[in-house]
């Protein structure tokens, strides 16, 4: 019976010697430290008066009934003092915005056909466009995070990208693409994709798909990614 409580110390000495070192095994197990990586982001509409959540991608600006004579245009984004100053230079399907602190103008046509007036940013293409009646273009802006990554899809028309901030990695059947800030990308109609977040800052950028009106913007694609972008 003396010997009982040293007996009990020991068994308690014992026990927050084993819980220390599995607490700290547990705090180093990838993922349950800071943010937890989105996937299968897709761009999205935001209702008017809600308020967007601070990652992920969003649907800002949209033009409709658009008809081209060429089988290719180029994607113009300029930046503009006001507001006022971006809609008086914008064509009738052009698409103003105001995100990452700046008023931009997009404008879709020939590579010399471009808005006066402004500061221009880049000119993206040539984007080629599937035979189609008349055409939409979506512009999109998304904020993302290192890791994070799209959902894996293919829209009916091409897509162009211009890269704000950070870096990202688009996955094709063909292999990898890569743009950092100031790069431009862009990719065939019916291409299966998936885009990924690489580097280690915020990535911000626009994203433009310019579609056969007839038919979504974008669908999901069972095509099987094979990690090109992490390599």
């Amino acid at each position: 019976m003396t010997r009982t409580p040293f007996i009990g110390l020991l068994v308690l000495f014992l026990v927050a010697f084993y819980i220390v070192p599995i607490g700290n095994l547990w705090a180093q197990v990838p993922g349950t430290a800071g943010h937890e990586h989105l996937t299968e982001v897709a761009c999205v509409d935001v209702p008017p008066g809600e308020k967007r959540p601070e990652f992920g991608c969003f649907n800002v600006g949209t033009a409709t009934g658009l008809h081209f004579s060429h089988a290719s245009v180029y994607w113009h984004l300029r930046t503009f003092p006001s507001r006022k100053a971006a809609e008086a230079a914008k064509s009738a399907t052009g698409i103003v915005v105001e995100e990452d602190g700046r008023v931009w103008l997009s404008e879709f046509g020939d590579r010399n056909s471009a808005p006066r007036g402004g500061k221009s940013i880049a000119v993206v293409g040539p984007l080629q466009l599937p035979a189609a009646k008349s055409y939409a273009a979506v512009l999109s802006y998304a904020v993302m995070r290192p890791e994070d990554s799209s959902r894996v899809h293919t829209h009916p028309g091409p897509e162009g990208w211009y890269v704000l901030a950070g870096e990202q990695c688009l996955e094709t059947p063909a292999g990898a693409t890569r743009a950092r800030a100031g790069g431009t990308m862009t990719v065939r109609s019916n291409t299966p994709m998936e885009l990924n977040v690489t580097g280690t800052t915020l990535r911000r950028a626009f994203a433009l798909v310019i579609h056969d009106s007839a038919q979504e913007r974008g669908i999901p694609s069972d095509w099987k990614p094979s990690g090109a972008c992490s390599q």
